[in-house]
Order: structure tokens, then sequence, then C-alpha cells
């Protein structure tokens, strides 16, 4: 059985392992066991409660149950932009007009922005390629929103997801390589890693100030403004599925895209409803259901057979002990 559950700082190995597979731009899993190791144990901590809402990433890791082995990670981190600037570049449409030309041009252009400080952000979502089958990608996706949905006062009205920008077979990224690196004269895994490591000072730094328009930059770089990543186009076709849409933004270093949906409004948010636990043998229904915890800090995900009775989830003993819940607890189910 596959179950999502909280990472913590026994998972290091399982988390650089990951972050390896998955290649150049993944800013949220750098290829660095020091920074790794921190994002544990605060994983750790915000399960726990140690630290104020705001503050918290909370990690999930896709288990195999038989096996121990860890397939996938996916995370929500409650806000952004608190103690880092969350950058992005707006992408703004500017007319120009000449009436005694009878003229009338449009031009985009992006414009550095930080506009989603405190807003909550789902992420990190990675599987090895032969998870990508089967629905365990969705269970992973799906188990973010259920954890939302367990305590949903931890979380800001406004959900966003950013996706991962366009890279060639030979881990080239047209944006940077036309665009953010005459900005940013360095190598892109030097800018990912101080992304995530350091404060952003270096970014309002050397970002520009004036616009950039769209019409003067290589065709390259114009061809994949917010464009998704083709191992995103999965995550990207889930997140839609939840009602997430692009608001304009796009990420300043490689132009993947950034969605955004009202927290309330996430599908599975919405539609995952509170149930009491009952436990027996075998378990009648038609098809599984996603099944969660109903706290944070117990937090676990599955997708299994639930028979459902008026405000009763019958659920099979081998679900329960996944879940690691007993008769009369509460479990929230999206059938």
């Amino acid at each position: 059985m596959l179950v999502v559950r909280p990472a913590g700082p026994a998972d290091l190995d399982h988390l650089l392992e990951l972050a390896i597979l998955s290649g150049p731009g993944f800013t949220s899993l750098p290829e660095d066991p020091d920074q790794l190791s921190e994002r544990l144990d605060l994983s750790r901590d915000s399960f726990a409660g140690r630290m104020a809402p705001p503050e918290r990433w909370y990690t999930l890791m896709l288990e195999e149950t038989d096996t121990g082995d860890i397939d996938g990670i996916g995370s929500v981190k409650a806000a952004v932009g608190l103690k880092r600037p969350f950058f992005s570049f707006r992408i703004v449409n500017n007319t120009a007009q000449s009436p005694s030309l009878g003229l009338k041009l449009d031009h985009q252009t992006l414009v550095l922005v930080n506009e989603c400080t405190g807003w909550t952000e789902v992420g990190s979502l990675f599987l090895k390629a032969d998870r990508r089958k089967g629905g365990a990608g969705r269970l992973l996706s799906q188990s973010r929103y259920m954890l939302i949905g367990a305590e949903p006062e931890l979380f800001n009205d406004i959900v966003l997801a950013e996706l991962r920008g366009v890279f060639t077979p030979d881990g080239a990224c047209p944006f940077w390589d036309h665009v953010a690196h005459k900005f940013f004269p360095m190598e892109f895994d030097e800018a990912d890693l101080m992304t995530g490591s350091t404060d952003k000072q270096f970014i309002l730094d050397l970002a520009p100030r004036h616009p950039i328009y769209v019409e003067l930059l290589p065709e390259p770089a114009r061809a994949v403004i917010g464009k998704v990543h083709p191992q995103g186009v999965p995550a990207m076709a889930l997140l839609e599925s939840e009602g997430f849409r692009p608001n304009g933004l796009i990420d300043i270093f490689d132009a993947g895209p950034t969605v955004a949906c009202g927290r309330d409004n996430i599908r599975t948010v919405r539609d995952a409803r509170p149930y009491t636990v009952a436990i027996a043998d075998e378990v009648e229904a038609e098809l599984p259901a996603l099944i969660s915890t109903a706290s944070v800090g117990a937090f676990r995900a599955v997708r299994q057979k639930a028979a459902l009775d008026g405000e009763v989830a019958t659920l099979s003993r081998e679900t329960a002990l996944a879940l690691k819940v007993r008769p009369g607890d509460t479990v929230r189910v999206k059938s």
C-alpha cells in the first residue's frame, strides 16, 4: 500500500536521492545535504507545531508500506515571502497608439514584482519515473490539499504553485541563457542554490529595475515564457483539475508559470468530508477513496476503499493501520 506521511530527519538519504533524480531547475530540491537536512528538521518541527503557523513548511513522503521505499515527495509551505522576498516577473500588456498615424500596438513586458507575500505554496511534487502511472502522482498531489483542509486556519486564503520552466534535453534553459543570465552572471545551478539558501538580496541587487520588452528577446526565450517543463505537464494537469489557473506571474530564472486558487475553492479541500472510523475485515465499496487523518500533526493519507454510511466510514484493518487510526477516530474522505 502507498501512504503519504510526514517527512523527518531520518529521510535525508531518501530526499537526497529524489533531489538528484529531479534534475536542474527544481529549486525546492537542491542537491545539497545541508539544506535538505535543515528542511527535514523544519518539517519535523512544523508537524509538531513548534513554530508559528506562517513559518511552517510541511514536507510529505510517498512510502510503500511493504518495503519502506520512498517513491516521491510533496510539500506545503504555509506562507511565502515573509522572511525572504518571493520574486516573480509579471507579464504586463501595454498599449501604445498614435491617432495621427492610425496605429495601435500591443506590447508585452516583464516586470519584477513581489506580490505573493503570505500566500500558501504547494510544491516540491516529484515522483520516481516508475511511479508516474497508476495514480501515485494524484495521491501525492491531493494529499497536500487534504493536509490544508484538515486545519485550514493554518494556511492562507490563497494557495499558489510554481511550475518548473522549459529545459532542453541537454539541461540548458533558454530563458536563463538568453535573459536572466544577462543580469545574474553565474551558472543557473548557483543562482538556483542561492535562491533557496540566502535572503535573496542578490536578486534585489542585480535584477532588472525596468520592464523587459518581450518582443526584443530572442525567439528561444520568447517561446518558453509561461511554459511548463515536459516533466511538469502532468503536475499542471493535476493543478488545473483542482481549480488552479495561471495568474500572470512567471519564474525569474526559467520563466515557468505560477498558478493560484482560493484555498476554499480547491476541489479536494472543498469536497472532502469528516467521518467517524469503523474497522472491518472486509470493506464493500465500488471505488477507492482519498482518505486522510483529520489533523495536521498526525497527518497521513491513502487511496483505499471506504464504505460510507451516514457519518461513518468503515475501513479495512490494513487501511486503518496505514493511517494509524482506531475506531471512533475521525478521518476525512473525498470519494
